[in-house]
C-alpha cells in the first residue's frame, strides 16, 4: 500500500475543512463577498505552508482557522490603511434586514442581534457555537487563554439573548 503523501493529506484537510474556514470567516467578517476572497487566500497560504502543519499541536481544523484568522487580521489592516491612504474613513453599510449574512435559516432577528456582535464577539461565537470546537481549540486559534474565550463566548451569548429578546418584544 502507497504512503499518503503531504500533498495528498493536505487535499483531504482543504476538502474536510473548507466550509468551516469559510463559515468562520463570514461570522469574523460580516461580507459573504469578502469571506470567500479571504478563504481561497487562506487555502493559498495553506498550502504553501503545510509543510508546517504539526498535528500534535492540534488539529488542522483549528491550524486552519488560525490561517484564515491571520488572513482575515492582515485584510483589516491593508482595508484600513488603504482607507487613510484614500483619506477617507469607511462608513458601515447597513444591511436590509432580508439580506442574510451569517447563515441561511437564521431568523431576521438573530441576524441582526449577530450584526450588533464585536467582530471579537462574532468570532468566539463561530468557533465554539457554530464550528463545535473545543475551549482550548478556540483559545489557540484567538491567542487567548481558556478561561478569557470562555468569559468572551459567556458575553457574547448574553448580548445576543438581549439583543434577540429586545426584538421578539418590539
Amino acid at each position: 500500500m502507497k504512503a499518503r503523501t503531504s500533498a495528498e493529506d493536505f487535499a483531504e484537510a482543504a476538502r474536510r475543512h473548507l466550509d468551516d474556514v469559510h463559515a468562520f470567516l463570514v461570522y469574523l467578517t460580516g461580507d459573504r463577498t469578502v469571506a470567500e476572497d479571504l478563504t481561497a487566500e487562506t487555502f493559498a497560504r495553506a498550502l504553501e505552508r503545510w509543510h508546517r502543519y504539526d498535528p500534535r499541536r492540534g488539529s488542522a481544523r483549528t491550524w486552519l482557522c488560525q490561517l484564515a484568522r491571520s488572513t482575515a487580521l492582515d485584510h483589516f489592516r491593508a482595508e484600513d490603511r488603504r482607507r487613510r491612504r484614500e483619506g477617507r474613513f469607511a462608513v458601515a453599510e447597513l444591511r436590509a434586514p432580508s439580506d442574510p449574512v451569517f447563515g441561511d435559516g437564521l431568523s431576521p432577528a438573530l441576524e441582526r442581534a449577530l450584526a450588533q456582535l464585536s467582530a471579537a464577539e462574532r468570532e468566539v461565537v463561530a468557533l465554539r457555537v457554530v464550528l463545535e470546537l473545543d475551549g482550548e481549540g478556540a483559545a489557540r486559534v484567538l491567542g487567548i487563554s481558556t478561561t478569557a474565550c470562555s468569559t468572551r463566548l459567556s458575553r457574547a451569548l448574553a448580548k445576543l439573548e438581549k439583543e434577540v429578546s429586545a426584538g421578539v418584544a418590539a
